[in-house]
C-alpha cells in the first residue's frame, strides 16, 4: 500500500464537575446509539488519487476489517474516476466543500447516523477539517488526516514525468498564485501560504486563511465545531518531501530554518478555530509514521482505526471511564 499506503474524593468530583460544564460533551446518546454498530467512516482522497483507486479502496477494506460492520463512504466530486480526479488539481474549494456537506447531509444513512469518523489523506485532510467548520452535519467525531497541509504550502513535489495534468497545475502554482482566476480554480493554491508574504496571502487566499480564521474578523462557529471534535488526529511522515514545509500538517509555522510549534502561535494561543479548547480535553493527537509521503503500512493504519473509530457507545464508555478514575 505505498500509495496509501500512525486530594479529597469531593475536590476531585467537584474538578470533574467543572470540566464537563466547560467542555459539554458535543454528542448525545440514545438507545438506539447503545449498540456495537461502529459509526460510519468518511474518507477523501488527496491530490491526483480518486475515490474509486483501488489504494484508497484498500484502506476501506481494512476499516471495515477491524471494525466490521462499518460503512464506508468515500468522497467523490464527480461520479467519473476522470473527472474526480482532475477536480483534486482544478475547481473551487470552497464550493467543492458546500457539495460533500450536502452529499453526506443529504445521504440516507450518513445523515442519521448519531456521527461519522473522518480520515482525509494529503489534500483530504484540510478539506474535511474544512467540512468539520463550516457545515459538520453529520456531526464528526473522530478526524484522522495524514500528511495535510494545514498551514500551507511553500511548494509542492506531486508530479510524475508523465503526468502532465500535475505539471500544468504546478506551473500554474508558481506562477501568479494570487490572481482571483487562479484562486478560484487551482486547487492547490487555494491552500499556498508564504509566511514572507502574509498581506497578499490575507487578501486573497480563496480557501485557507478563511478556515485557519486567520484574517481579523473571526468565525466564532469554525472554534465552536473543531473544539466539539472528540479527537483530532494529526499524522506527519518523517521523509516528506512531497509536501512542503513537512510540519504543516501539525500546524506549525516554517520561515525559513524557524519552525514555531502551534502551541506557540496565535492561532493556538488565541484559539481561532477551537485547537487549544480540543487540547484541554486531551483530544489534540501530533503523531508520526515513518516514510514519505503517503508511505502508509496496514499496521499503522489498523492501529489507528482500531484505537479511534468503532461504535458510537465506544466514547461514552470511554467518559465512564475516565470519571470513574478521578
Amino acid at each position: 500500500m505505498a500509495i496509501l499506503r500512525k486530594l479529597p474524593v469531593f475536590l476531585s468530583l467537584a474538578s470533574a464537575l467543572q470540566v464537563a460544564l466547560a467542555n459539554p460533551t458535543p454528542f448525545k446518546s440514545t438507545a438506539d446509539d447503545e449498540n456495537d454498530t461502529p459509526l460510519p467512516v468518511v474518507i477523501w482522497h488527496g491530490l491526483g488519487d480518486t475515490f474509486s483507486a483501488e489504494g484508497l479502496q484498500s484502506v476501506g477494506a481494512l476499516v471495515e476489517k477491524v471494525n466490521p460492520g462499518t460503512l464506508v463512504y468515500y468522497v467523490r466530486l464527480d461520479e467519473n474516476p476522470s473527472n474526480d480526479r482532475t477536480a483534486t488539481f482544478y475547481g473551487n474549494v470552497t464550493d467543492q466543500i458546500a457539495k460533500v456537506c450536502d452529499d453526506l447531509a443529504s445521504h440516507p444513512i450518513l445523515s442519521t447516523a448519531p456521527a461519522i469518523d473522518a480520515v482525509g489523506f494529503s489534500q483530504g485532510g484540510q478539506f474535511l477539517r474544512g467540512y468539520v467548520e463550516r457545515c459538520n452535519f453529520p456531526p464528526v467525531r473522530t478526524l484522522v488526516t495524514f500528511g495535510s497541509q494545514h498551514n500551507g504550502i511553500v511548494d509542492y513535489k506531486a508530479c510524475s514525468a508523465a503526468d502532465w495534468l500535475c505539471k500544468g497545475a504546478m506551473a500554474l502554482l508558481h506562477g501568479n498564485t494570487w490572481s482571483s482566476w487562479l484562486q478560484s480554480r487551482l486547487v492547490p493554491a487555494q491552500y499556498f501560504r508564504d509566511p514572507t508574504d502574509l498581506d497578499s496571502y490575507l487578501e486573497n487566499s480563496n480557501f485557507l486563511a478563511d478556515i485557519n480564521n486567520e484574517r481579523a474578523v473571526k468565525n466564532e462557529t469554525y472554534a465552536k465545531n473543531i473544539a466539539s471534535l472528540e479527537n483530532f488526529v494529526m499524522y506527519l511522515f518523517d521523509d516528506d518531501t512531497t509536501v512542503i514545509p513537512k510540519e504543516t500538517g501539525w500546524f506549525d509555522e516554517v520561515n525559513g530554518t524557524a519552525v514555531t510549534p502551534l502551541r506557540a502561535r496565535p492561532i493556538y494561543t488565541e484559539d481561532w478555530i477551537g485547537l487549544k479548547a480540543l487540547d484541554r480535553k486531551g483530544g489534540l493527537k501530533f503523531n508520526t509514521t515513518p516514510g514519505g509521503h503517503m508511505q502508509l503500512t496496514d499496521e499503522v493504519l489498523e492501529g489507528t482505526f482500531g484505537e479511534f473509530f468503532g461504535p458510537f457507545k465506544k466514547s461514552a464508555l470511554k467518559d465512564d471511564q475516565e470519571i470513574g478514575e478521578l
